[in-house]
């Protein structure tokens, strides 16, 4: 089995992207998820080669190198919490749990490789998650902050002001104009 690591896989999109650019080069795949793609066996060179022309052309990577696949497994992980809320457990916990490496480390690397905090990309993803939900209209700012385990509603506004320099209920005035992809943080 063959293991190909991809930077800014980070949602289901991404995923059928990935998958689409495999059938038409009629290779399968074992499983395709986000960051991964395990194959049965290794591509030919030229076959790699054309894989990776593919998908940087949709914005993809192909990581070779450690420390960059790391970083992408903690984005993925952070990604996921927060826009799938797969597990419930304290950030930290959950990257070091996944990963079985020390969270100090981690917290290290990705922050010399990024140029920021995990806690602060954590943030900006949950940010892009609240602007997603206030466009949506469907919870108030109150479920919004429960949902995405803000200790209250008050302190939800004060960090999506900090962040995007709007009030929540500006922000929704202005609609859909000012959201970014979760890949695009």
């Amino acid at each position: 089995m063959i293991k190909l690591q991809i930077k800014n896989m980070v949602c289901p999109r991404c995923i059928m992207a990935v998958e689409n650019v495999l059938n038409e080069m009629k290779v399968s795949a074992i499983e395709i998820r986000l960051g991964e793609v395990l194959l049965n066996q290794e591509l030919k060179t030229d076959e790699l080669s054309t894989f990776k022309s593919k998908i940087e052309k949709l914005g993809f990577e192909l990581l070779d190198d450690k420390n960059s696949a790391l970083i992408n497994k903690i984005k993925s992980i952070i990604i996921g919490q927060i826009h799938e809320k797969n597990e419930n457990f304290v950030l930290s916990e959950l990257i070091s749990f996944k990963l079985n490496k020390e969270y100090s480390q981690l917290s290290k690397l990705f922050s010399a490789t990024v140029g920021m905090t995990i806690e602060h990309f954590a943030i900006l993803q949950k940010i892009e998650k609240v602007k997603e939900l206030l466009v949506y209209d469907e919870l108030s700012l109150k479920e919004i902050a429960f949902q995405l385990d803000y200790s209250s509603s008050a302190h939800l506004s004060a960090q999506f002001k900090k962040v995007t320099g709007f009030t929540p209920s500006e922000f929704k005035s202005l609609g859909n104009s000012e959201r970014k992809g979760i890949d695009g943080i």
